[in-house]
């Protein structure tokens, strides 16, 4: 198992996410927006957590985003603004990959994903895997 914090401002945008906008016809355009400078601060931060050998097997995921917190907000109370977990997950998920931290990320089969508003900001990440099946794990299907 390994468990690390990375010290940092999460991302507010994600790759997933799409600009829109209308020009003088009506018509709608959509785009992606750059966001390389978020993944790259990610991948940088994930560089440091590199195992020395690549997760084979089943991988479980834990993702805590701790966003700095304001004044409203106490420490620790969940943190329903943007973005989405899913499109935080897929970018951090692919960084990780690219990084090789397991051989590709259909290898995860449980994710755990959750937002807080936090005293202290950053991303905590405990990554397990394991051999067992469900029924050795007192798992239900």
């Amino acid at each position: 198992m390994t468990t690390f914090f990375m010290p940092m401002i999460p991302p507010t945008s994600t790759h997933q996410q799409q600009g829109h906008t209308v020009d003088k016809h009506g018509v709608h355009h959509f785009y992606k927006r750059n966001n390389g400078e978020a993944e790259a601060k990610l991948a940088a931060h994930l560089m440091k957590h590199i195992p020395e050998q690549p997760y084979s097997g089943a991988v479980r995921v834990i993702v805590k985003w701790c966003y700095p917190r304001k004044a409203k907000h106490q420490d620790g109370e969940p943190y329903t603004n943007k973005p989405d977990v899913d499109n935080l997950c897929k970018a951090l998920f692919d960084i990780m990959t690219k990084l090789h931290y397991w051989g590709d990320d259909k290898q995860i089969y449980s994710a755990v994903v959750e937002k807080y508003w936090a005293d202290v900001p950053g991303v905590f990440v405990p990554v397990s895997y394991t051999h067992l099946r469900a029924h050795e794990t007192g798992a239900y299907l």
